[in-house]
């Protein structure tokens, strides 16, 4: 190893305090010169699986009331989910939550003044209290069929659910499209490590190491699902909510160390 980097510190005197760590067992010629290059290689797929939550929102004047008519709307929204084929193991609690509502007392009272003008004056600090409670129940959905995302989410909005957001798409088995990325990866690397080869003078480009890292490059979208609550909803039923799956990417970085030699 001390001959290795001997020979190293020979061909880029200039660059010594710099020279990369040469992986193990490797020789580097006299004339030669080591390079690193980190490529990116991507794949591109339609998704197959889209990954939404959805719940239900409720409020009461107790905490009985509020988690009961939740329990109530949340058991008809999973059941109008099953209806549309979604399994049992691509349902999943994300969220469950009671939350009391506070009143905060007005911290400024009318004082009628002598000469008959009314000013606000500081009153005595109260402490809030509760007038009511909020139930949340989330659920995380996860639907195979991405072409169908817009009906479904239609379904559970009509069965209850009041709080819908995603949807979160990616590839149910990334596996083929993370290998197609990771050839591009490579060949990306190589084709500019000749590059480079070419114009220094070399002849020879070997790999001598290659360190690998990456991952999705995954798109959100959202879901509308009707109109601002309060609008009025004109007489036939709307349309499917608008969903475009659009397409995911597996990413790879690649870092590769290549031996140039003449």
């Amino acid at each position: 190893m001390k001959t290795v980097i001997a020979l190293a510190c020979l061909a880029l005197p200039l660059a010594a305090a710099a020279q990369p760590a040469i992986a193990p067992n490797v020789v580097l010629s006299s004339d030669g010169a080591l390079l690193n290059v980190t490529a990116e290689g991507r794949s591109e797929r339609a998704p197959d699986l889209a990954t939404f939550n959805a719940g239900v929102v409720t409020q009461a004047r107790t905490a009985a009331e509020a988690m009961s008519a939740n329990a109530t709307r949340m058991d008809a929204t999973v059941a109008a989910l099953r209806r549309a084929g979604i399994a049992e193991r691509d349902l999943q609690t994300s969220t469950l939550q009671l939350t009391p509502q506070y009143y905060y007392p007005q911290q400024e009272r009318p004082v009628r003044n002598p000469d008959g003008t009314v000013t606000n004056q500081p009153a005595e600090p109260q402490a809030p209290r509760i007038i009511g409670y909020e139930a949340r129940n989330q659920l995380t959905v996860k639907v195979r069929r991405v072409t169908e995302l817009g009906r479904i989410v239609d379904a559970l909005v009509a069965a209850g659910a009041n709080q819908v957001d995603g949807p979160y798409f990616t590839l149910d088995k990334p596996e083929a499209a993370t290998d197609a990325a990771r050839v591009q990866a490579l060949r990306n690397a190589r084709a500019r490590a000749e590059l480079y080869a070419r114009e220094a003078g070399f002849s020879r480009v070997r790999i001598v190491s290659m360190t690998e890292g990456g991952g999705y490059y995954p798109i959100t979208r959202e879901i509308a699902i009707g109109p601002p609550a309060g609008a009025a909803m004109a007489p036939p039923p709307p349309p499917p909510a608008p969903v475009q799956p659009g397409e995911v990417a597996v990413g790879i970085s690649l870092s590769v160390q290549f031996a140039l030699e003449r």
